[in-house]
């Protein structure tokens, strides 16, 4: 039996070491545990790497990624990029996992394998020094990333049901 390729990649990325920077990881980690998620569909927490996400986007319809994003807003509050805006969203960040990603996807683009849908949920940090787990107002914005993300798969045709699991949170 030949097991079907994914087409679509949920990544989330961020130092888990560092406060709410590790929202990402946390929300991949929690959909995938909360959701039953076809095998057209990779959840991925890609932690702080740099290039070697690159083969993992290649031959990807569609990308989402799940980061702490500094936007000026209330701690908590998502934002939602789309296209050709979120390589700039990236730009304008200055830890160094954002900005391998820009890279990543700036390679992926001169390599003609960037996903035809790329989507950037940005989650406004609280906190950022060293210490582990996550403000309750960026808890707060991983709930409503995750039901965003359900959402949208949803939308691009994913099968994704819960489990039955609850939040831990």
């Amino acid at each position: 039996m030949s097991r079907e390729k994914a087409r679509a990649l949920v990544l989330g990325i961020g130092n888990l070491l560092i406060g709410d920077e590790g929202v990402g990881c946390r929300t991949v980690t929690e959909l995938a545990r909360r959701y039953t998620l076809p095998q057209s569909v990779e959840c991925v927490d890609g932690g702080t790497a740099g290039f070697e996400l690159l083969t993992m986007i290649d031959g990807k319809e569609h990308l989402i990624l799940i980061d702490a994003l500094r936007n000026d807003q209330q701690p908590g509050t998502v934002v939602m990029v789309e296209g050709e805006h979120v390589p700039r969203a990236f730009l304008a960040r200055t830890t160094p996992h954002q900005l391998g990603i820009c890279d990543v996807l700036a390679a992926a683009q001169l390599s003609d394998t960037m996903p035809r849908h790329l989507t950037l949920y940005g989650i406004e940090p609280k906190q950022l020094e060293v210490g582990i787990g996550l403000s309750p107002e960026v808890e707060a914005g991983m709930e409503k990333t995750i039901g965003a993300v359900v959402q949208q798969l949803r939308h691009f045709g994913y099968e994704v049901k819960p489990n039955g699991i609850q939040s831990e949170y």
